[in-house]
This record gives structure tokens, sequence and C-alpha cells, in this order.
């Protein structure tokens, strides 16, 4: 029966976010140029803070998922940490190798996470944390790498930034692909990247359903505010500066969300 519900539940939450984005993606089909032109501000703080720091943390997060995942195969513990060290080893490249800012904040972003995530865990067995893990892992694979980077490529929407004839002629709806042209505007990849944090949703909907205590009800909608609100910033901050459209967001919020909800079910529900 607690599977039924949780079923049936997930099948709702499905058809209302598909039926939701499917509304969204007609209205700013024909709405997308007319709200960039009425609210980016490229001077804005908000937005370009959400530009330079969008992605830094859904790389950290990807990292440490991936660290949990690999590591969880190894029996002896301190074992599982090597994935950890590497991934260290990589930030530290990053520094040493960077070609601007951008590459120092990605660095330090898998160092400083991994090392703090490595000392928390030191004693734990990592296989515990392997479904959550892979869920992360997969959903980074499937999501801002195959999905928002093959479709930029072959989209070839030109930002609102980069539109410099007079009367937004070079404006294309997002249902009207352009081939490679350089352009890549649909989808976003910082709003992919921050929507990495939506899996960290389901630990807080199972402690809810096993304790049902009101005690921890306002700390989980805390917690779930501030991944919610952090993805849902990031993908305004990228309008905001006209980086990208409003339909560029949702496609890669809705695309993270619906294969969040997929591999959730693969992996838990049906696991059950």
């Amino acid at each position: 029966m607690f599977k039924n519900l949780i079923k049936s539940f997930n099948d709702k939450l499905f058809i209302g976010i598909l039926i939701l984005w499917i509304i969204l993606a007609l209205i700013f089909g024909f709405t997308d140029l007319e709200i960039s032109k009425a609210v980016v501000d490229e001077t804005s703080n908000w937005g370009n803070f959400g530009a330079d720091y969008g992605e830094p943390p859904g790389n950290s997060l990807i990292a440490i998922a991936l660290a949990t995942f690999l590591g969880g195969f190894f029996k002896k513990l301190h074992y599982q940490k090597i994935p950890a060290y590497i991934s260290v080893l990589v930030g530290i490249l990053f520094i040493i190798f960077a070609n601007d800012n951008t590459d120092i904040i990605t660095g330090l972003g898998l160092i400083i996470p991994i090392l703090i995530y490595v000392f928390f865990t030191w004693k734990k067995d990592l296989s515990v944390y392997r479904t959550l893990s892979g869920v992360i892992s997969l959903l980074a694979i499937i999501h801002p790498l195959v999905f928002v980077q093959l479709i930029k490529v072959f989209w070839g929407r030109v930002r609102f930034q980069d539109l410099t004839i007079p009367g937004y002629i070079e404006y294309t709806p997002w249902f009207i692909p352009q081939g490679i042209t350089g352009n890549q505007s649909f989808p976003s990849g910082h709003t992919a990247m921050s929507f990495m944090f939506i899996p960290l949703l389901i630990p807080l909907r199972k402690i809810y359903l096993e304790n049902q205590c009101k005690k921890k009800l306002a700390l989980i909608l805390i917690i779930g505010g501030v991944i919610i609100g952090w993805a849902l910033f990031v993908a305004a901050s990228r309008v905001i500066v006209g980086a990208h459209y409003a339909s560029d967001v949702l496609f890669s919020g809705g695309a993270a969300c619906i294969i969040t909800l997929l591999l959730y079910n693969w992996l838990y529900v049906k696991r059950q």
C-alpha cells in the first residue's frame, strides 16, 4: 500500500510537471522576446552573481556524487575515499592551469567541498549512499553533459544579449532550430547545473514519510525551499542578464525534474 501511494504521488507529480511544462513552452514560444526586452538588465548585481557562481555548486555536487558512487564499490573504508582524492587532484590542476577566474572558482569548488565531505564521511560506509549518488551521477550525465550540450550545438539559437541588428530580426523562437550556427542559447547550461540539487529532495521526502515528525517538517521545508530557491534564482538570473530566454531555462529545469522523477521511480520505487 505504501509503495502504491508513493507511485501514485509520483505519477501525479510527473503529469503535473509535464502539463505545466507544455503550457509554459507554448506561452514562451510567443512571448520570449517581449519578456527579455522587458526584464533584461546586464548590469544587474544579482543577475551577474548567478552568472559567475551559478555553476560551481553543481560541479561540487556532481564531484561528491561521483566520489560517493564509485567509492561505494570498495569494501574497505579507506579505499572508498580514493575517488574523492582524485577529484581534489583535478581541482588542483584547474587552479594550476587556470586561464581565468572561472577556472580558479571551479578548482576551489572541487577541492574545498570534497575535503569537507571526506572529513565528515571518514568512518562512514559510502555504499549506503550509492543509490542517491547514482541518481545525481546519472542526472549529470543525461542532462547537463548530453541533453544540454548536444541540443545547444545543433539548435543554434542566438542569445538575447547577442542580438545586434535593429528590430531583433536575428531572434528565433525556441521551436525553430537553426542548426550549427555557433550560437548556444537553447537550453541553459547554468540552469541545468543549478537543478542538479533537485535529487536531494529525495532523502527529505523519505525522512518525512518514514518519521511523520512534525518537528522536522519545518527543517525539511527550509532545506527544500533552499534547494528549489537556488535553482529558480539561477534560472531567473540567466534571463535577467540576457544570456538566455525564459524558454531556455524552462527546458533545462523541466528536463531535470522529469529525469529525476524517472530515475527515482526506477532506482527507488521499483526496487523498494
